[in-house]
């Protein structure tokens, strides 16, 4: 049809391929389907072998959210309208698809927006996959709400965000944010700003799983809630006030509870990395890369 828009979604994935797998059979299921989806992994290992793979496009790199996110908007921005990264643990409402194509469409002065979250398992024991699709299964068989902004935004949560392809011409993640990428979202998306406008909007929601398929060191993210936030504040892609809220919120929290540690969650770990990148803060020798050594 003559002036149809072309959407894409993206998922930068590792070392699950049954969540991805979940993932792909959530996007066969949107009442507008994807004109692309693309994974970009680091091997075929990362890549589900129990589920029809026809129509799904990969490529692979090393290993790190910004490079395997940087490898699919290299493949796909010159193709499509919009460009969606979704997490791999991500549910999205089978409206997703459809409710972000007609937000850009009518909103031509926006150029990022993040959904609703329904729910959010990063901040427990994750969500089970079976529970994730009953909650946005009710959240599908109410009406739906009257859509509206829950306001502008300086950084869109990683896990559901799209972007108008247009908008982001050169810009790309910074690689220098290694591995897990934190804080990656608000880096990329403020730097757009002066090219449109970043909403919060209830257009389209999900439930984001929070997967945590091990009990993994704390002492890489631990040194990275600190690291990361420093040297954004340097290349003046995070606020000063919002950065000290993030680093001193997580020192707080590591610390007391180290006390009674969650099952999932190292906070020994991360409580080390704290001091050691504060120390590395004091002695100029902070850097972001650095974990590559721990």
């Amino acid at each position: 049809m003559a002036g149809k828009t072309r959407l894409a979604v993206a998922i930068a994935t590792l070392g699950r391929p049954d969540t991805v797998a979940e993932n792909i059979e959530i996007l066969r299921r949107q009442s507008r389907p994807a004109d692309r989806i693309l994974l970009s992994v680091t091997g075929p290992e990362d890549l589900p072998d129990n589920i029809d793979m026809t129509g799904i496009e990969t490529v692979f790199g090393s290993k790190g959210l910004c490079a395997q996110r940087n490898r699919a908007l290299d493949a796909l921005q010159e193709d499509v309208d919009y460009i969606i990264f979704f997490d791999d643990d991500y549910v999205a409402s089978k409206f997703a698809l459809e409710r972000i194509e007609a937000y850009f469409n009518d909103n031509p002065d926006i150029v990022g927006i993040m959904g609703h979250v329904l729910a959010d398992g990063i901040k427990g024991p994750g969500i089970k996959y079976a529970e994730a699709c009953r909650i946005v299964e009710a959240y599908d068989a109410k009406p739906r709400p009257p859509v509206r902004e829950f306001g502008e935004s300086d950084g869109l949560y990683g896990c559901n965000m799209a972007y108008r392809a247009s908008a982001i011409g050169e810009t790309r993640f910074d690689e220098n944010l290694l591995y897990y990428g934190w804080l990656e979202d608000n880096d990329f998306s403020n730097q757009l700003l002066g090219r449109g406008r970043l909403v919060h909007t209830n257009a389209f929601a999900g439930v984001h799983c929070g997967v945590k398929t091990s009990r993994s060191p704390g002492l890489r993210l631990g040194y990275s809630q600190i690291a990361n936030p420093v040297y954004l504040m340097k290349k003046g892609t995070l606020p000063k006030h919002k950065a000290w809220t993030m680093m001193s919120r997580n020192m707080l929290a590591n610390h007391a509870r180290t006390v009674a540690p969650e099952p999932w969650v190292d906070r020994w770990g991360r409580a080390k990395g704290n001091w050691l990148a504060i120390r590395h803060a004091l002695t100029g020798k902070i850097s972001p890369t650095y974990i590559q050594h721990l």
